[in-house]
């Protein structure tokens, strides 16, 4: 072998190994490419506070007992930024999930500028991730823009990686992403965890996700192993639900996660006191079963029940949901007792909410029609991108190749309930 190819063998065995990935293993079981390694992976940005002024990021590794830390600086237009870079400290949880040990890291920066570019890494030792950037929201009510995903659940790397990769190419500056529930089909299955990841690829490390838990994401009746040590989600929820029942202020909008997998009447309790205390313009709630099923044998009256007179009385604007692996957008639409089903259509000027079931992923339904619904689809893959802007949500629903599908506008009107303005495209 010629010399200059030696060398070039040492340095590949070097690199390989200081990673902690074998080339030979991966050859003979291609799942050993998600394992945990010594290098940071599954980096991902989310939020436990106000998102003007802190930023959460969590990490894995393989378990090697050392103390995780990440770095982070305003960032510069050159390289020397890194300069004034400072440490913070994460947490660690030791996580024994299926592909063996590992350890997830959460560092909380805090005392952050509002609307402010900064540079972050995480790491220890020798071994770090690249340094990438995100934006700090701003403390005031400024125009909004994030992506809505229904479930991905299934063929996550194969199918589901270019719905997640042409949103970010449709909405690069999105302020952050939302999931619906059931980001995996099996709820403790490392590899569909590392297909996840694979998929969003580096668009997680620079804009925050937002996520509520759907079916999958439980087993055995308990929320998934790799829930909390994966996302660091506010935990000002009801007992017991933390990290799944959440809300947070952003730019003028209360965002709502709410726990449909159980404790339904707690929840309830919970969010009538949110909304109460609420002084955000617009309210948006997501969850995964839908208030109003777009799939045969699938309602969820009980969720009508308990939980839809509170988004009439305090005037939710709109309902992200998942579950049913179609598409179905209502009108305004508010609970009538007296009308079978426990719904009717309002016009423009009635008020109500807007609800939404997406999916984003391969597994496909029967379309059930409603007469409440807009616009629905069914065998087709789709994201949403939603703008808030002063008085008006504009609302984009496209599909995996980016054609527009749906959209509609939201306008707020003082002293009156929200007008809809149908966009749907010819």
């Amino acid at each position: 072998m010629p010399l200059a190819h030696r060398c070039f063998a040492l340095v590949l065995l070097a690199a390989t190994a200081a990673s902690g990935h074998d080339p030979e293993r991966s050859a003979s079981n291609p799942n050993a490419r998600y394992e945990p390694l010594v290098v940071p992976d599954r980096i991902v940005l989310t939020w436990t506070g106000d998102p003007a002024t802190s930023q959460a990021v969590t990490w894995r590794t393989a378990a090697l007992g050392h103390d995780a830390v990440a770095e982070i600086a305003v960032a510069g237009d050159g390289p020397k930024f890194v300069a004034n870079a400072e440490r913070v400290e994460a947490t660690t949880q030791t996580l024994d999930a299926d592909l063996g040990k590992a350890e997830h890291h959460t560092a909380v920066l805090t005392k952050l500028k509002p609307n402010t570019k900064y540079a972050y890494r995480v790491g220890y030792g020798g071994y770090w991730s690249e340094w990438a950037q995100f934006t700090t929201a701003s403390d005031e009510p400024e125009p909004l823009r994030f992506v809505y995903f229904g479930d991905a659940q299934n063929s996550i790397k194969s199918m589901w990686s270019r719905v997640v990769r042409e949103a970010y190419a449709d909405a690069p500056r999105a302020d952050f992403f939302l999931h619906a529930g059931d980001l995996v089909n099996r709820a403790n299955s490392d590899v569909e965890w590392g297909e996840w990841f694979y998929a969003g690829s580096h668009v997680n490390r620079m804009i925050p996700v937002l996520a509520t838990p759907g079916n999958h994401e439980q087993s055995g009746g308990r929320l998934s192993r790799h829930w909390r040590p994966t996302f660091a989600f506010p935990t000002n929820g009801p007992e017991g639900l933390e990290e799944t029942c959440y809300f947070l202020d952003v730019q003028g909008v209360r965002l709502i996660s709410l726990d449909s997998n159980r404790d339904h009447e707690e929840q309830a309790a919970w969010l009538r006191k949110v909304l109460e205390e609420n002084d955000q313009r617009w309210t948006i709630v997501t969850y995964h079963h839908p208030m109003y099923s777009s799939g045969n044998g699938r309602d969820n009256p009980h969720l009508r029940k308990l939980w839809q007179p509170l988004f009439d009385e305090f005037g939710v604007d709109l309902a992200l949901q998942g579950h049913d692996h179609t598409y179905a957008r209502t009108g305004l639409v508010t609970t009538a007792d007296n009308v079978p089903g426990g719904a009717r259509v309002r016009d423009e000027q009635g008020g109500g909410t807007v609800y939404v079931v997406s999916v984003s992923g391969p597994k496909m339904y029967k379309l059930q029609q409603r007469d409440i619904v807009k616009r629905s689809a069914e065998n087709t893959q789709l994201y949403q991108i939603v703008t808030v802007d002063g008085d008006e949500l504009h609302y984009e629903a496209r599909t995996a190749t980016a054609k527009l599908y749906d959209a509609f506008t939201l306008k707020k009107q003082n002293g009156k309930p929200n007008e809809l303005v149908e966009r749907i495209p010819e």
